[in-house]
């Protein structure tokens, strides 16, 4: 699928999320991992604004989106939290920050998208402070043989269809990269992702 369909359908999507929240099995695991986000913070693939709730220590945010429509979900979502909100309709993987601009990144479900997850880890360590947080929730490759052979299998037309890797180790893309791994838990046979990771003290 390429970027101007994926971008219309999540345009489409956009008044549905908040509908979708009370009955979405994802927002046990937001729970554990995103109110450890503080200061200032940068959150790829915003959406319409529905990890907003768990930021307990945040003073302030920039919200990045390829989907208008989801940006215009996240701004009045945004009104309900005391953190000063910033929001870019952009392209993580052809955007730049200055390096050291945040505090945290946090990422929920961005990484199956992305054509060079590798270079996007890169540009977080640049963009986040030395010893700053990376806080990942990502879907990918089941530690489940049998699921795992389905998602190979799947992936692409998964990938044409509505742009989504079925099939990535998050776990070794993170490994690959110059984070530095702090936690790791697996959940849903190892298909969920939740990662804790620090950049180094450069």
């Amino acid at each position: 699928m390429d970027r101007k369909s994926l971008i219309r359908k999540f345009d489409k999507q956009a008044k549905k999320y908040d509908a979708r929240r009370e009955k979405d099995n994802t927002y046990r695991f937001r729970k554990r991992i995103f109110p450890e986000a503080e200061g200032h913070v940068l959150e790829v693939a915003v959406g319409s604004g529905y990890n907003f709730a768990f930021y307990s220590e945040v003073s302030e945010l920039t919200g990045v989106d390829f989907s208008g429509e989801m940006l215009k979900a996240a701004a009045a979502a945004s009104k309900d939290y005391p953190f000063t909100t910033t929001l870019i309709q952009a392209d993580v993987e052809s955007m730049a920050f200055d390096a050291d601009s945040f505090d945290t990144i946090v990422s929920s479900l961005s990484f199956c998208a992305y054509r060079e997850p590798a270079k996007v880890l890169e540009k977080f360590r640049k963009w986040c402070r030395p010893e700053g947080k990376i806080l990942l929730m990502e879907h990918g490759i089941s530690s489940n043989k049998f699921l795992s052979g389905i998602q190979r299998l799947v992936d692409p037309a998964a990938v044409m269809i509505v742009g989504c890797h079925q099939n990535r180790d998050i776990s070794g893309i993170v490994k690959s990269s110059r984070l530095n791994i702090l936690r790791e838990e697996r959940y849903l046979a190892g298909s969920m992702y939740l990662i804790w990771a620090e950049t180094d003290s450069r």
